[in-house]
């Protein structure tokens, strides 16, 4: 693959400030800290009244809570209602910058679930087509406010992950960062099925998760053998590396220890 000249990412992560402790304390594990303080943030937007309907409208039909809504209660979008998400740098994901100067992204682009657009801005100031689509509106807001600060010529729509086919386009190139390692087991087959139907045969797609090997691992750390088992021959794909990587979030200083997936349709 061809190597692209990128701008260099924007600036450096801010990670979040932790409370004191002292010498001795007996720390949780970093995962559990991360949705400890996510359900803290999200109890205060709670008490102010500033979050949605549990059951979340997605374009003209109403969606079921993920298994991730239902663990906390509340819905993706709260995520971005006062302030930044604990994943969300500000910046593309390094995996994704380094892919993207490797020439990884070709065709049409699809990045489900999207965020606030880092890297689905950073595919189309290639030049590419790129959709990116979220379930919180308020992060696809902001990511189109990027997109008219920056000059950028990109597209951001609501889609729910287990019905892209409602979405009615093909896509050559699917992106998955940070969106796998968020539904349970029981999910995770209607979720493929709902990247294949988006995803034209022999297209790529890439999937940036959470990994269990190593320490400091995030929340709903995946094992390599789920990831084999979800993208199966028998459901229409065909691994061809899981390689280790990292996540950075505004929690871990060096990132937290992940899988990068290359996978084709087939």
């Amino acid at each position: 693959m061809s190597r692209l000249s990128l701008p260099s990412v924007g600036h450096a992560i801010t990670p979040v400030k932790r409370r004191s402790m002292k010498l001795g304390d007996a720390q949780p594990p970093l995962g559990e800290r991360f949705w400890k303080d996510i359900s803290s943030d999200f109890r205060k937007l709670a008490d102010r009244g500033m979050l949605a309907n549990h059951v979340t409208a997605c374009g003209e039909y109403r969606r079921h809570p993920t298994s991730h809504e239902r663990m906390t209660g509340l819905p993706w979008d709260a995520s971005y209602q006062d302030g930044r998400a604990p994943w969300d740098i500000g910046q593309p994901q390094p995996a994704i910058v380094r892919l993207a100067s490797e020439g990884g992204f070709a065709g049409t682009v699809l990045d489900a679930g999207c965020g606030t657009g880092e890297n689905a801005l950073l595919v189309a100031s290639l030049g590419l087509s790129v959709l990116g689509v979220d379930v919180a509106e308020t992060a696809l807001a902001i990511a189109r406010e990027k997109a008219s600060e920056r000059g950028i010529e990109v597209e951001f729509a609501a889609a729910d992950a287990f019905h892209l086919d409602r979405l009615g386009r093909m896509f050559d190139t699917v992106l998955d960062c940070g969106v796998f390692h968020t539904f349970d087991g029981d999910e995770r087959p209607g979720y493929v099925a709902s990247l294949a139907s988006v995803t034209r045969h022999d297209g790529t797609l890439y999937v940036l998760c959470f990994s269990d090997d190593g320490p400091d691992t995030g929340p709903h750390p995946i094992r390599q053998e789920e990831l084999r088992a979800a993208f199966s021959p028998g459901n229409g794909w065909n691994i061809v590396a899981i390689e280790p990587d990292r996540i950075q979030t505004r929690y871990h200083h060096d990132g937290a220890p992940a899988w990068f997936a290359t996978i084709k349709r087939i």
